[in-house]
């Protein structure tokens, strides 16, 4: 439910899915489906530093969050479109943020680390099956250890679209598929109704809610190995979802 609960002992031979909706993960797929070089999630500002320090500097973007506020001296901020492909195309991207590469950096342990969001949910979805996986755990980032529901959904949105037929699902778990039996077919009102979701409305952000929730748009699963973004997988042919209220199109 929040990064703070995972156990890492817990992680050795598993698979952990990261999820930080709003927006670290979002974001992170965003920069590498987008073409950089190099994508480097980081723990912290300390860490980001360190790695800085082993690329070149000519070639190199820096971005993220801290708290909510954009971080002094760094490039770009966590929104996505902030990431264009002519933005990132052959640099190195270092990002930092409060809770979503602290999560990442707690699933360490974890034998192999991927990157969730509803953007790649059904790919996600896809390959956790087609890997022939038997430990999974799906973690969410939280809000400085509080609970909230995009990241839930997220996750409820993946382990919705598994064969889950014998695995032992945890309480976490269950907990998610009736969540996403109740709300599947109005994700995009419960991730609006969400305290982070308010947000983007009550700014008039709607462009990068909208973004974020667009399902089924990224047939691309990150993996986080060594420190560094690379593509676990990419299926080329997806269906998005309609249930977004968007007309249902198929992209090749």
């Amino acid at each position: 439910m929040t990064r703070q609960e995972v156990v890492p002992e817990r992680l050795s031979g598993a698979t952990a899915v990261v999820f930080d909706v709003f927006m670290a993960t979002t974001t992170l797929l965003t920069i590498l489906e987008n073409g950089a070089r190099g994508v480097y999630p980081a723990a912290s500002l300390e860490e980001a530093d360190q790695v800085k320090e082993k690329l070149d500097s000519g070639s190199l973007l820096r971005g993220g969050e801290q708290y909510a506020a954009r971080i002094e001296g760094y490039d770009h901020g966590p929104f996505p479109e902030e990431y264009a492909p002519e933005v990132v195309r052959e640099k190195d991207v270092i990002f930092v943020t409060t809770n979503g590469t602290r999560a990442i950096a707690d699933a360490a342990p974890a034998d192999t680390v991927l990157l969730g969001t509803l953007r790649n949910a059904r790919a996600v979805a896809h390959h956790l099956e087609a890997s022939g996986l038997d430990s999974i755990y799906l973690i969410c980032a939280g809000a400085v250890g509080r609970f909230n529901v995009e990241d839930f959904l997220g996750a409820a949105t993946v382990l919705s679209r598994m064969d889950v037929d014998g695995f032992r699902l945890n309480d976490g778990a269950l907990l998610a598929l009736d969540f996403a039996e109740r709300h599947g077919e109005s994700v995009y009102e419960t991730l609006k109704r969400s305290r982070a979701g308010r947000w983007f409305v009550e700014n008039d952000r709607m462009d990068a809610f909208d973004f974020v929730a667009d399902m089924g748009a990224s047939g691309l699963v990150p993996e986080v190995l060594g420190g560094k973004l690379r593509r676990a997988s990419e299926h080329k042919s997806y269906v998005r979802d309609a249930e977004w209220g968007r007309s249902p199109g198929e992209r090749i």
